[in-house]
């Protein structure tokens, strides 16, 4: 049985690995499989991420995290900047489940908005946002924020033609997902 619920201090240290983990599915992807030997969020940073009160874990029936998402309040929006998966989790709904915690969060503050940047032609990434509602914003529509997030994104090697923005208003009635 899994449990969505708010990150805590001490899952920080797990989280790392789970980035890891998660990021092995890159593999599949012949011109990405780099990112499977990538660098990963530091426990740190997971530590201040969760101290800002804007990040989930899943954990398992002993209560040890086996995905999270991490997010921030930036201005209007809840920004996502993490989500991931322990590979031999991936594909029974736990993304899903975190993501959709993240989602309620973000109304229950009153945001406008929910934002990431991610791989527009990944199945596991763009393609499963918009089953959520979440559109990819076209560049007249992407804030300065945002266009920042991807230039960054490329200068540490991200094909940027290939990564994109993406919202989720808020003021939208929900989609059906199942």
């Amino acid at each position: 049985m899994i449990t969505i619920r708010p990150a805590r201090a001490g899952d920080a240290e797990a989280l790392p690995d789970i980035e890891q983990s998660a990021g092995l599915a890159f593999r599949a992807v012949p011109d990405l499989a780099w990112l499977a030997d990538g660098d990963n969020v530091s426990a740190g940073r997971h530590r201040a991420l969760i101290a800002e009160g804007a990040c989930w874990v899943a954990a398992d029936d002993q209560d040890r995290p086996v995905g999270f998402l991490s997010a921030g309040v930036e201005g209007d929006a809840l920004h996502i900047w993490e989500l991931d998966v322990h590979l031999d989790r991936q594909g029974s709904g736990i993304g899903s489940a975190l993501l959709e915690r993240a989602i309620e969060n973000a109304r229950r503050r009153g945001l406008a908005a929910v934002t990431l940047t991610t791989f527009r032609d990944v199945a596991w990434n763009a393609p499963v946002y918009q089953k959520f509602g979440f559109r990819i914003l076209d560049s007249a529509a992407i804030d300065e924020r945002l266009a920042d997030l991807i230039s960054g994104e490329a200068e540490h090697g991200m094909p940027a033609e290939r990564r994109c923005a993406m919202r989720l208003d808020l003021n939208r009635t929900k989609p059906n997902i199942r």
